[in-house]
């Protein structure tokens, strides 16, 4: 997962970690007020509660003023970012490409999520002035300020102006107001002002509907569709009619299992959704041959427990049941492995290079299993472009150690100018990234499973030479191999 890979920024004069670079702000001594909030602890027994309480407002209020503080500094960039690509004779309409970017990495965040930070730091100081101050007095915290401007994200500029002007939230007018009192003021307002663009706006929506899958703990998923209310509303009564049916019929799965089913079986026309699949189940050879613990990862999806992975390797009676059709017949479930094996000690996967101009499949697939999502640092989108990190017309080889899965948002934005990207030595691949100010990111690839502590690895240990044996074994089947159940 995105969570395990090892990000950190470099080249900075701030005291520790990722902060500020004093030359960023040198007037209000950032690093001064850092290092006074890591200082505070809770008082003696002596405290009084009331004290405790009012230390946690004054913190909040802090983190509004920073978020406001952040806003101005991050709309600053932007113009600076301009003039200087003026200067440069970028075209009008290639200025300030990467910015968002830039303030994503900065920020500790995910491009996706720079990029909405950078338009509601914009929205703030150019357009919602009053909201930017309850922000810096602490009415408001940066949620509840992103509320406001995505609800008025329809109108025109004079608009939200205007709408900014009536709420007032900076006279505590959402003071004690939570989520859904604040969202339905700002659409309020926001419909007065232009019930048209309001309208339109949601006539629009539909053109977004989509489905999304991402993680949920114990080997589960969550299956998310964004679709019109209509439709949405018929998904769910469908299948509710379903399991009422079933239900009454004596059905001893509950209501929730039943629909959960029926929705499987109905999108991919077999009753337990698979007919087929490809796995790469990155997993070590103790777990697959000697029981052992160690989790096995499924790119796609993240770490899963070895009994869930060698259950999933097995053609038990599990798996053939799941393959029952409507007449009760028994349909083969397929399964095709793909065994991944990692280089005793620095847990790096085994490849070779290629002469071609794009990466091959065999590769592509290496790529995928040891970068598991986007490479860029904070960034876990899935992977969709396989990229030569230094470029192949500047002479970047097609091969493992040059390969990098990136989302595409984040290929496109490698490629302006002033973007830079490298590899460095390290026990797991390494990429460092160089943004146009001269700040540099690292990024280390995620640890595969039985990568352990660099003692229990060292030639000639009693672990290492216990993991050559049964790699040695395991080379035996290091080729795809089709797996059936009758």
């Amino acid at each position: 997962m995105a969570g395990n890979r090892g990000t950190q920024l470099i080249g900075s004069t701030a005291p520790s970690g990722d902060a500020v670079p004093d030359a960023a702000v040198p007037k209000v001594r950032v690093p001064e007020l850092i290092n006074a909030v890591r200082s505070l602890r809770p008082g003696s027994d002596s405290t009084q509660p009331a004290e405790l309480i009012n230390q946690l407002r004054a913190l909040e209020d802090l983190k509004s003023a920073a978020a406001a503080a952040q806003a101005r500094i991050a709309v600053a960039f932007d113009a600076a970012q301009r003039s200087a690509d003026a200067a440069a004779g970028v075209p009008a309409e290639e200025r300030g490409r990467g910015v968002s970017a830039q303030v994503a990495l900065a920020r500790r965040e995910s491009p996706a999520r720079g990029s909405r930070l950078h338009g509601l730091a914009k929205a703030l100081v150019t357009e919602m002035p009053r909201t930017l101050a309850a922000l810096d007095a602490g009415r408001l915290n940066e949620w509840r300020a992103t509320l406001l401007v995505k609800e008025t994200a329809c109108l025109s500029a004079e608009d939200r102006c205007a709408v900014d002007e009536e709420l007032a939230a900076d006279t505590g007018a959402f003071d004690g107001a939570g989520d859904r009192a604040i969202i339905a003021a700002a659409r309020t307002a926001a419909y007065r002002r232009d019930p048209r663009s309001v309208t339109q706006r949601a006539s629009h929506a539909a053109a977004e509907r989509h489905v999304s899958l991402r993680p949920a703990p114990d080997t589960m998923t969550y299956l998310t569709a964004l679709l019109p209310v209509a439709q949405g509303v018929a998904v769910q009564a469908a299948l509710s009619r379903h399991a009422d049916t079933l239900r009454n019929a004596g059905e001893p799965r509950s209501r929730g299992q039943i629909m959960a089913d029926a929705l499987v079986e109905r999108t991919t026309g077999t009753p337990a959704g698979i007919s087929g699949v490809e796995v790469q189940l990155v997993m070590t050879d103790r777990t697959l041959f000697q029981g052992d613990a160690e989790p096995a990862r499924l790119p796609g999806y993240g770490i899963v427990p070895a009994a869930w992975a060698r259950a999933m390797l097995a053609a038990n009676e599990g798996q053939t049941e799941a393959g029952q059709d409507q007449a009760g017949e028994k349909q083969a479930f397929r399964l095709w492995l793909r065994r991944l094996f990692t280089a005793p000690g620095t847990g790096e996967l085994v490849g070779a290079d290629s002469r071609a101009r794009l990466f091959p499949a065999g590769m592509r697939r290496f790529i995928q299993a040891r970068d598991d999502t986007c490479r860029t640092p904070y960034c876990d989108a899935p992977i969709r472009h396989f990229d030569h990190i230094v470029p192949w017309h500047d002479g970047g080889p097609t091969s493992l150690s040059n390969g990098a899965g990136l989302c595409e948002a984040c290929n496109h934005t490698k490629e302006l100018n002033g973007w830079m990207a490298t590899t460095s030595p390290g026990t797991r691949h390494v990429l460092d990234i160089r943004t146009p100010t001269g700040h540099h990111y690292r990024s280390t690839a995620p640890p595969l499973p039985g990568t352990g502590p660099p003692d229990t690895a060292a030639p000639g240990s009693r672990h290492h030479r216990r993991r050559l044996r049964h790699q040695a074994k395991a080379l035996k089947y290091a080729q795809p191999t089709k797996l059936q159940a009758a």
